[in-house]
């Protein structure tokens, strides 16, 4: 689905951006009034990603685990936006516990290639889970 986006350019002109929703079946689909990612001006803005398995909606177990679940539904979402793990720019990681940094650090490093994107890593209140992650990645 593609909506034009009206946005006040330089100068006051009127810039039309193309914006497409994206949506696979391969990651958790949105709980809430959402997209999984949105398309636009050559970059991919992926939502924020819970460690669910898509197929079984059963959450991961234990920080490593469900790390690995949340970049692999990231990964199947890029992939349906026309991106890759390769291509991210940038990256928000949000921990329940700041100490389970170093574990989550371990699985990031293996599973996102190097060079290795931007990244803002926080500790924040989240409902029954120990991680969260969102991205904007470079469409390829």
């Amino acid at each position: 689905m593609a909506h034009l986006v009206r946005d006040q350019g330089a100068g006051g002109i009127a810039i039309m951006t193309e914006k497409h929703i994206v949506t696979t079946a391969d990651a958790p689909l949105p709980s809430g009034p959402y997209s999984q990612a949105i398309v636009a001006n050559g970059f991919v803005f992926v939502a924020g990603q819970r460690p669910q398995d898509p197929l079984t909606a059963r959450l991961a177990e234990g920080i490593k685990e469900q790390t690995r679940q949340c970049i692999r539904n990231i990964e199947s979402i890029l992939k349906a936006s026309g991106s890759s793990l390769s291509s991210i720019v940038n990256s928000h990681v949000y921990l329940s516990d700041i100490a389970d940094f170093g574990a989550m650090n371990e699985v990031y490093r293996e599973m996102i290639p190097s060079p290795f994107p931007t990244r803002t890593t926080v500790a924040a209140q989240l409902r029954g889970i120990l991680v969260e992650i969102e991205v904007i990645a470079l469409v390829e």
